[in-house]
């Protein structure tokens, strides 16, 4: 994978990094404020995040509903590598009943930016949500644009052998449903070369201590009997795909210790840690949204994950 060195992403001004730091210790106080501000803040700086190079289509349909559909990122004729490049698909978060994959002009479409500037194709996806619709609705949708990624993936300059799922959130609980849970794939497998776990909520449950709890409940139901057997992390084993996981030092409540719980669970089963990162001074949303910014450890660790995972059989 080649990368735009042309110009680097904008730095982070001062009042951002200590709004993140005022924010960060009191988070889970409020939720959908902290986050409202991290999406507001950073895409005013996102705005001046370099794109050039970038061939961007929207609204490509990946299936019949209004929200089963998705952005291309391809990269410019100037940035491709020799080859097919790697396909990256985002799936965002917004708690199973929120959510847009154009949060705001520049925010979740600053990840996919980042990778095809760096020989990445990549696509933001969208998906349907609860209430309407409940589990395993989110996975399902997730098998569906895989099939289109890798029908597709050649006639965009990308790799169908080399398919990445990045999630954050609710997202990488869709994401992580579907590569880990074997009822929810096709007879040939999940078709995707790894995984990238950002903040996942892969385990589903209406704790008390969960904010977000009722809506949980919304797209899982309110048996908690059933939570074992429909969280992503049930379903690990020695033969799940290549992993990557990462969470911010300022989560929201429980995310932390089930990205934890699903590092360990990689690790028992295939006798290996997977890579593993908690993200310091960061919270559950600057995670993502500081891609494509001059502060690009996170990306360049995802990348190199992307290069070293080997491609699909």
């Amino acid at each position: 994978m080649n990368s735009d060195n042309r110009r680097p992403g904008p730095a982070i001004p001062a009042a951002l990094h200590d709004l993140m730091k005022q924010v960060g210790p009191i988070w889970r106080n409020d939720v959908p404020g902290h986050v409202r501000q991290m999406a507001e803040g950073f895409s005013a700086v996102l705005a001046h995040a370099p794109k050039e190079g970038v061939v961007r289509t929207n609204d490509l349909a990946y299936g019949a509903h209004p929200r089963q559909c998705l952005d291309l990122f391809q990269p410019g004729r100037d940035m491709e590598t020799a080859g097919a490049a790697p396909l990256l698909m985002f799936l965002h978060g917004g708690a199973f009943v929120d959510g847009e994959r154009n949060r705001s002009d520049e925010f979740y479409a600053n990840i996919l930016y980042f990778f095809a500037r760096h020989g990445v194709l990549g696509v933001n996806l969208e998906y349907r949500r609860a209430p309407e619709f409940v589990y395993p609705s989110g996975a399902e949708d997730v098998a569906l644009a895989v099939a289109w990624a890798r029908a597709n993936a050649a006639r965009h300059g990308g790799d169908a052998q080399r398919i990445f799922l990045m999630a954050h959130s609710a997202g990488a609980a869709h994401a992580a449903g579907y590569a880990y849970d074997r009822r929810r794939q096709p007879a040939s497998g999940p078709g995707i070369a790894g995984l990238i776990v950002i903040s996942g909520r892969v385990r589903a449950d209406n704790l008390a201590e969960n904010p977000n709890a009722r809506k949980v409940e919304a797209y899982y139901g309110s048996d908690a009997s059933l939570f074992e057997e429909r969280s992503p992390v049930a379903h690990v084993d020695a033969g799940s795909v290549p992993t990557f996981v990462a969470f911010a030092e300022y989560e929201n409540p429980l995310i932390d210790l089930y990205c934890t719980e699903l590092a360990y669970r990689l690790a028992t089963a295939q006798r290996r840690a997977p890579p593993l990162l908690r993200l310091r001074g960061h919270n559950h949303t600057s995670i993502v949204a500081h891609f494509n910014t001059a502060e690009d450890f996170l990306g360049r660790e995802i990348l190199d994950f992307i290069a070293t995972t080997p491609p699909l059989a």
